[in-house]
């Protein structure tokens, strides 16, 4: 099992989109909103221009968040770098987030088959293997990365592994092959943090991460479940309820 992403001490804290409820998803505002609070682990989207830039973004196409139109994996670098998130922030690059936050630990979601190999370049340049866990609704996407990668990087386990688990298929081999390529985590959706699912996750060896989680009341509800992370847009809420169980266990900055 990989050990970089995995090795803190839980629960996990994660900033989705950068933390969007205090600024404009997957903006630089926003994942230095989270890293001021003492963020840790900030959980983005990529996508890749067409001249093999990697950006943190999660749409296909800039039309809903920016002031500018087209799909992402058609356009060159230069015509994306010029939208604007909101009319006013620019896009990440995935490069520079890594670079302005080695101590940062970035879950990244492929969100679009061009961005495999861009990601893995970025990932290679930065020495950042131990530093990201990739996930994606694409069990296609996953295992290409995975093929692309000479060494075991953590990822989450692929819809069709949580299938797997639900229907009580996962058996003994599956378990040690998903292990020697790094899946260490199973993300999943709110509605189905319920108890006897979390219990076969645990049973197979998972940790378990939750999205997106933004109601406080909630969030002490899936924690009192003992899940290992909850991946929230209402980033000083969260930090706020895991100070009240002194569960915070943030990077010394904020409160």
């Amino acid at each position: 099992m990989p050990s970089g992403f995995l090795d803190q001490a839980g629960p996990l804290a994660f900033a989705h989109r950068g933390g969007a409820a205090h600024a404009p998803e997957n903006s630089w505002p926003a994942f230095e909103g989270a890293v001021g609070l003492g963020y840790r682990y900030l959980e983005t989207d990529v996508q890749a221009t067409s001249d093999g830039i990697l950006i943190a973004f999660h749409d296909r196409t800039l039309d809903r968040v920016t002031d500018r139109t087209g799909r992402v994996a058609r356009m060159p670098y230069r015509e994306v770098a010029a939208a604007r998130i909101g009319g006013t922030e620019p896009i990440p690059r995935v490069e520079d987030l890594l670079a302005a936050w080695p101590q940062a630990r970035f879950n990244l979601d492929i969100k679009d088959e061009p961005a495999i190999a861009p990601l893995i370049q970025v990932l290679r340049r930065a020495g950042a293997w131990d530093r990201v866990c990739v996930t994606s609704f694409s069990p296609r996407r996953l295992a290409a990365f995975r093929r692309g990668v000479d060494r075991q990087v953590c990822t989450a386990l692929s819809p069709i592994g949580l299938a797997a688990v639900r229907s009580g298929a996962w058996t003994g081999a599956l378990a040690a092959r998903l292990a020697r390529v790094g899946v260490g985590c199973a993300q999943i959706p709110v509605r189905l943090a319920t108890p006897p699912f979390l219990a076969l996750l645990r049973g197979v060896g998972m940790q378990i991460h939750v999205w997106t989680v933004n109601e406080p009341a909630m969030m002490r509800r899936i924690l009192d479940l003992g899940v290992d992370g909850i991946m929230t847009d209402e980033t000083v809420a969260l930090r706020d309820v895991l100070s009240d169980r002194a569960e915070w266990r943030g990077n010394g900055q904020g409160r």
